[in-house]
This record gives structure tokens, sequence and C-alpha cells, in this order.
């Protein structure tokens, strides 16, 4: 089964809030009627507590037992009123209490439907599939650039933990049906983090017999995994253990080309960023050498590396190297001045 989550509903929510505190006061009412009526028939007819509530219950419920005991005049009268009170709050409490069951599942009805017309007419986005500690940093990761894109969890409890706000369906991403669902027909890309290395290259099989042409990032727990996971068709195959390990030495080897790399690759660091561009065909920039494109005058950019659409990646590149369309440049600069040069790249 496939369910598709997270809309914030601030209306759906205020009604509930009002529906619950109007429920309260119902439940509040029928309390006191009851203690009411057993007082009266204890105070009136002089019964026994047990009696008494006996008496105010079948009268409440109207369930049709006889009397507990003969009643005065006195008594008659105050159970009719008993029956008339009672019978309007228990109708109300009923009645406020049909409303939140019936509220709360039109609003996840609704809330469902609304979710899956937004994935629909995603374009261009990502599928995270696997929201545990990797796919949770990814996700935000996403959020800040900010890049669309869905989440895919099959485990209904780490499911109802997704951030709010995020889109994300819960079930299996090994199934054709889930990785349409998400929209992988227009999808940009997608990555796979989830804990197994068999599921991980169960998914990239699902994907890339579904997208042969689409970009797949998987992650590997084992490096022994690498080889099977590129052939089961990912682009790419990170594993975090030895990316771990090679920073960790990093650290102690060349703690200042660490600290550089930290300062150009995190989005807090806001002065100073490394950013990859692709040149579209319609781009002002393509088809001019570096220096005449003035990335470096006109928006203090330094242009680190050039990568072709052979996957050859030029480093350093000359003032004279020409870009073309779909060249990819990793440009390091400020990070407004990245967003220009971003802007002119797709234009």
């Amino acid at each position: 089964m496939i369910r598709v989550g997270f809309l914030n509903l601030g209306s759906g929510d205020s009604g509930g809030r009002i529906g619950g505190r109007a429920l309260t006061v119902a439940l509040g009412l029928l309390v006191f009627v009851t203690l009411g009526g057993t007082l009266g028939y204890v105070v009136i007819e002089g019964w026994g507590v047990l009696d008494a509530f006996y008496m105010t219950v079948i009268s409440l419920t109207s369930v049709g037992y006889g009397e507990v005991h003969p009643l005065s005049p006195a008594g008659k009268v105050f159970t009719i009123l008993v029956i008339l009170g009672g019978v309007a709050v228990v109708a109300l409490a009923l009645g406020y209490g049909s409303r939140i069951v019936l509220e709360g599942q039109l609003e996840r009805i609704m809330g469902r439907r609304r979710m899956e017309k937004e994935i629909a007419r995603l374009r261009d986005h990502y599928i995270i599939c696997g929201y545990g500690r990797m796919g949770r940093v990814i996700s935000r990761e996403f959020l800040k650039k900010p890049k669309p894109f869905v989440v895919v969890e099959r485990d209904p409890e780490i499911f109802k933990r997704i951030d709010v706000g995020v889109l994300a369906i819960c079930g299996n991403a090994e199934e054709d049906s889930v990785l349409q669902a998400a929209g992988i027909a227009h999808a940009r890309g997608l990555v796979s983090v989830v804990s197994s290395d068999a599921d991980n290259v169960y998914i990239t099989l699902t994907a890339a017999g579904l997208r042969p042409d689409l970009y797949i990032v998987v992650r590997a727990g084992d490096e022994g995994a690498e080889k099977k996971l590129l052939r089961a068709g990912a682009s790419k195959v990170v594993c975090p253990y030895a990316i771990g390990g090679a920073g960790i030495a990093n650290a102690i080897l060349r703690p200042a080309v660490v600290d550089f790399i930290d300062l150009v690759t995190r989005r807090e660091h806001l002065e100073l960023q490394m950013e990859e561009v692709l040149i579209a065909p319609s781009s002002p920039l393509a088809g001019h050498s570096i220096l005449e494109t003035g990335l470096r005058q006109k928006y203090g950019a330094i242009v680190v590396a050039v990568k072709k659409g052979n996957d050859h990646m030029q480093f350093n590149p000359a003032p004279e190297h020409r870009i073309d369309a779909g060249d990819r440049l990793i440009i390091l600069g400020a990070g407004e001045k990245l967003d220009e040069i971003a802007r002119l790249a797709a234009s």
C-alpha cells in the first residue's frame, strides 16, 4: 500500500482544536447531569447511592427498564427533567465525537489527494529512498538549496517522523508502482541510502529499469558492493565509511586543507562557497572564453575546473579556455555572486 503525506493544514488543525474543546464541554455536562441526577434521587426519594446512580443511568440512556422503586410525584417530575436534559447532553457528546472522527478522516483523505497532485506536478525533482540518518541529512540539505524532492520510506514508524512539509511516500522503493508514484518519469535523479546493500541493489535495478537515463547515486555500506551497484545501473556509488575514514586522516595530516574544504562546502559559510553550474545552450556564457565572460572581473569568482560532456575534467583552466554549452563549471566565490552566475548559466 502506498501512503502519501505530509501537508500542513492550518485551518483543519484549528477546527480540530475547537471540536475537541466542545467535546470536552459536552462530556463535562454529561458527568454533571449524572452526578446531579444521583444526588437528586438520594435527596428527593431517600434512595441509596447505588440505586440513585442506577436510576440516573437508565434514564439518561433511555433503555426502557422499570423504576428501581416507586416514584413520588416530585420524583417523577425530576425524572422527566433528567431524561430531557440527559438525552440532549448525550446527543451533543455523540455529535461532537462523530464530527471529530469524520473530519479527521476527511482531512487525511483530502491531504493525501492534495499531496498526490503536488507530486504529480513535480518536474526535474529528486527521489530520496530511505529516511534514516543519511536520508534526513540529504533532505535537509535539499531544503536549504532549495531543490524539489520526494522521500520514499517503507518503515511506517520512520515515516511518521519525517519533517513536516516534506513530500513523502510510505512504500517499498523496490516496487515499480512506488517509484512511479514518486514521479520517476519526470525526476532528475535518485538517491538510495537505505541501510542494506542488497536493498540498494534492488532499488537501483528497479530505477534503472524504469529510467535508464536517470542519474542514480547510491550508498554502499561495503566497499565490495560498489561494483555490483555500478553493474546494477548506479551512476555514482558513495561509501560513507571510506569517506569518513579519509576525512579523519586528512584532518590530522592536512588540517588546513580540510578547513578550506569545509569552508567552501557548507551552506552556512555564505562568505565563500563552491558551486557547480551547468551551461545551457541559450546561456550568454556559452561560446566565450573564461576571460571574455568576466567571471573573475565582474563577479570575483574563480573557475576551479571545467567538466566537459565526455566527463573529462580540466582543473585550473586557462583564461583562454572556451566554455561550451553542456559544460559544468566548478566555481569558487561569494554566495550571492554564485547565484547570479547560476542564473546566467541557465538563461
